[in-house]
């Protein structure tokens, strides 16, 4: 299987409940044969859904698309906090939940906009180079600042007296679990999150994605084929083909004025580059001596 050990790009995993999402980046490399990849936002593994995977010279993409926006469908379970802040969690309090539907509108309608979060115990983030979920699994609780995050929208549905759906459009960051909690806490009976999905993320969405077992049974040629290429992450991006000579010096790291090859951008913006071969680097618009010029800032 000597091309796919060559492959590079994104793979869109749909992530089954119990595995790590390192776990999941771990099957991917066996799967396509590759020594490199790496997740681009952590999914816990209770949740489920879009985790995109970058592999081979792919992984070098990763933090242009970590800065993206996030859509989720979660269960908010009223009337039960825990340690965790989800289902899986040691119970903490529990009570009667005699909130009515028009009650949880009106909670959950506050937070949206941007909103201050303080992120949860048990989570990947790091807090003086230690991770707050080890801290968390020996029994530490430390202080967090909290933090500004963005909840664009909220779709709700009611399930139960107890249960709600919710449907969240949000920023980088946000924490779902934490979105949950604090509308219960709001409600003053307490919540926690029950389930989690990743509806998309990075643009892609689920419907897009395969799961860990639908790529292993795919063949050789469908893995290939379900690759997407590197340039498929900037494809926001405008692209700018260069002339050969251009192209040469860009592959060098040198900057490209704008007058040279008459074309018209502002500082701060993000362009694809390529030459007659195609795509080979994301270069940024800075201001130079000589002027604005394109600068290679990452090679593929």
């Amino acid at each position: 299987m000597e091309k796919v050990k060559e492959l590079s790009g994104l793979v869109i995993v749909n992530k089954e409940e119990g595995i790590t999402s390192q776990g999941v980046v771990n099957r991917v490399k066996r799967i396509f044969g590759v020594s490199k990849a790496g997740h681009t936002g952590t999914l816990d593994p209770m949740a489920t859904g879009v985790l995109p995977v970058l592999i081979g010279r792919g992984v070098k993409a990763s933090e242009f698309m970590l800065t993206s926006g996030k859509h989720y469908g979660a269960t908010l379970l009223l009337g039960v906090t825990t340690d965790t802040e989800d289902v899986t969690g040691t119970v903490l309090t529990e009570c009667e939940v005699d909130c009515t539907e028009e009650e949880v509108l009106s909670a959950v309608s506050g937070f949206v906009g941007e909103i201050m979060q303080t992120p949860p115990m048990y989570s990947a983030l790091k807090v003086g180079g230690k991770k707050l979920c080890d801290l968390a699994r020996r029994g530490e609780v430390v202080e967090r600042e909290a933090r500004p995050v963005t909840v664009y929208s909220i779709d709700v549905r009611r399930i139960n007296a107890r249960e709600y759906y919710l449907d969240v459009k949000c920023s980088k960051g946000t924490y779902i679990r934490t979105l949950c909690a604090d509308i219960g806490s709001a409600l003053g009976v307490g919540g926690c999150m029950k389930t989690l999905q990743r509806l998309s993320a990075s643009g892609y969405k689920i419907d897009e994605a395969r799961t860990l077992t639908e790529l292993e049974e795919m063949s050789d040629e469908e893995k290939i084929s379900f690759v997407r290429p590197v340039e498929d992450v900037f494809k926001k991006y405008e692209l700018v083909t260069l002339p050969d000579f251009f192209a040469r010096l860009a592959r060098s790291g040198l900057e490209i004025y704008l007058h040279k090859i008459k074309r018209s951008f502002k500082v701060g913006d993000v362009v694809r580059i390529a030459d007659s071969g195609g795509f080979f680097a994301v270069g940024e618009v800075r201001e130079f001596e000589g002027g604005l010029a394109i600068k290679p800032i990452r090679q593929f």
